[in-house]
């Protein structure tokens, strides 16, 4: 035992008590030690106990049964979930996912040597201490990430932790231990046999960690290859050309550090130049040139993010602010209206942080007015959506219904007219008049609308 004393909330405490009023054994355990430990607030409470399932369940007057064929129940608690999971060895894992069955145990030190990481192997008791039979305190001190036991056979039982160590890695700034990173070299392969959703939400908590750069690790390790093999490409890609001083990758991961920590951002800038890597040109000058990059970027990006289980929301936002991230977009009223319209008013200013994002991470010489520039276009936007000027057809003080009265036609005219009200709107609001509106379509139709 290492006497340490943890401040856990009044929730936590009560279930210890209680199981241990009963005669069971109980810890706090896991990341939630860890994160205390570092000083960060956990995100949950797992607690670990020699009382069976069933018995949990007569203890307390709500529970859920989590996984009770692993030993866990959620305890409710002044409307909190807090899982309480049995003592447990787990048995052979023959598919690199998930043991076979599962055992009970009396004892919380094998409860621990189960666990992935030393630095998640360590549980807590309010007045016993620190159990951390694997010197967890001492990794977490000198930041170190390292497997409980044999790494390659740790990765061999889930190879979902393998990923998991550089997502540690990237979350808490830490270094894996030399024996643990060769063994992910060693046994990169048996990502395969993962689900893409697991993976996905991996990659995603590397990526909004606060050293997403650590995705490069993913690299090295040669994990890339079997998760998405399209980016591998983008470490040997060069921009050779002023207004870059990185290779595309080295951008990539810059640029994803510059921009806010939302997973829809991020991925956006973890894909918006992988199109890159197959439209490379080389002039005459040696000057490196990407012609038509940002749809080969949405292809590619496209097929990834269906690869990985996205939802079909995120596809689409992330998808559009590729399309446009290189859209040059004057900052002046009309053409940040017309560029607001076409891109959609729901995503524009976060166009504008990809924009910033990407174009901190390029040549610091040569990126400031573009910088400037987004600046004053982030302000006219504002000023753009204060006065609520119309940036789409559902805007207008127009429908279809009043041109079908005017005597056009239903069907595709109706949506060419609407759409040539909305150009024009674009370029004066004043015209956002319903009156005006019905007058304008109203020429249209007598000069003989031609659809133009």
């Amino acid at each position: 035992m290492t006497h340490f004393k943890l401040d856990l909330p009044a929730e936590v405490l009560q279930i210890i008590q209680v199981l241990n009023k009963n005669g069971h054994s109980a810890y706090v355990v896991g990341g939630c030690v860890r994160d205390c430990i570092l000083g960060r607030a956990p995100g949950d409470w797992d607690i670990t106990t020699s009382a069976k399932p069933g018995t949990v369940k007569t203890l307390f007057s709500k529970t859920v049964d989590t996984g009770i064929k692993h030993g866990t129940v959620s305890v409710i608690l002044e409307g909190k979930r807090f899982e309480v999971t049995t003592y447990r060895i787990d048995g052979e894992y023959a598919d690199n996912r998930r043991p076979e069955r599962v055992e009970f145990t009396s004892s919380v030190v094998l409860d621990l040597s189960r666990r992935d990481f030393t630095v998640n192997a360590i549980s807590y008791h309010p007045s016993e201490g620190l159990v951390d039979p694997f010197n967890g305190l001492m990794d977490i001190k000198n930041r170190i990430i390292k497997t409980v036991g044999n790494a390659g056979d740790r990765f061999k039982e889930d190879a979902l932790r393998m990923l998991r160590a550089i997502r540690f890695s990237a979350q808490l700034n830490f270094t894996i231990e030399s024996a643990t990173y060769e063994a992910i070299k060693s046994n990169n392969h048996l990502i395969r046999n993962i689900s893409f959703e697991r993976i996905r939400d991996e990659l995603t908590k590397i990526l909004i960690s606060g050293q997403p750069g650590k995705f490069a690790l993913l690299k090295d390790t040669h994990l890339l290859e079997h998760i998405m093999p399209e980016f591998c490409a983008c470490f040997a890609t060069p921009q050779n050309n002023p207004y870059h001083i990185y290779n595309v990758a080295e951008h990539t991961l810059k640029s994803v550090a510059n921009i806010k920590n939302e997973e829809v951002l991020r991925w956006t800038m973890l894909l918006h130049d992988i199109g890159k890597t197959t439209t490379r040109t080389t002039d005459e000058m040696g000057i490196d040139h990407f012609y038509g990059h940002e749809e080969e970027s949405v292809r590619m990006s496209g097929k990834i993010l269906r690869r990985l289980k996205f939802d079909r929301k995120s596809i689409e936002i992330i998808l559009r602010l590729i399309r446009h991230h290189d859209r040059i977009i004057e900052p002046n009223e009309k053409a940040v209206r017309r560029a607001a319209s076409a891109v959609g008013a729901d995503i524009f200013e976060d166009l504008l942080k990809v924009k910033k994002a990407d174009n901190e991470a390029q040549n610091p010489e040569l990126c400031r007015d573009t910088l400037n520039n987004l600046e004053r276009i982030k302000n006219i936007f504002q000023s753009i959506k204060e006065k609520k000027e119309c940036l789409s057809i559902k805007d207008l003080e127009i429908n279809g219904h009043d041109l079908i009265a005017l005597g056009y036609r239903q069907g595709k005219e109706i949506g060419t007219v609407l759409n040539r009200l909305l150009q024009t709107v674009l370029d004066n609001p004043d015209m956002n008049i319903r009156d005006k509106l019905i007058q304008k379509a109203g020429e249209w139709l007598e000069k003989g609308f031609d659809g133009e």
